[in-house]
């Protein structure tokens, strides 16, 4: 369990220095698309090779997938042109806050009603309260 959350946690550092290292290399070449393009060849090659490492059998069973979970490529390439764009013009920090925010009703959501096959919890008072705190966190130092 602590390998996972330090996982995250990890990524979790990487989300606004990803914004803030795509914001600056879109700026300095003129374009946020090719920015994200350059990025997501980066990221395909890297995720090649993990996937060449471990095995890439499970590519086999794609056919087989419901197609709405291609989504998520969808998604994430929003989200990286979106920050990419909005970064230098809001601030890193601001735009990270507002994806924080969305993350934080996205997962309730999704935890809540077990969304995606993910584990359902449900949306207690004490954890709706949580969420609150995080939200009013966010909304605070968007205040400073």
């Amino acid at each position: 369990m602590p390998y996972y959350a330090l996982t995250m946690l990890a990524a979790g550092i990487g989300i606004p220095v990803l914004a803030a290292l795509n914001a600056a290399l879109g700026t300095r070449i003129g374009s946020p698309a090719a920015a994200a393009f350059v990025l997501f060849i980066v990221a395909l090659l890297a995720t090649t090779a993990v996937m060449v490492i471990t095995g890439p059998q499970a590519l086999t069973r794609l056919s087989g997938t419901p197609k709405h979970l291609l989504l998520a490529g969808l998604l994430v390439a929003f989200y990286v042109l979106s920050i990419t764009y909005i970064a230098p013009h809001f601030g890193v920090g601001n735009a990270v806050f507002f994806v924080l925010l969305g993350q934080l009703v996205s997962a309730a959501v999704i935890d809540h009603f077990g969304l995606f096959t993910a584990v359902q919890t449900p949306l207690s008072p004490t954890r709706a309260l949580g969420i609150a705190v995080m939200a009013l966190g966010v909304f605070i130092t968007q205040k400073v």
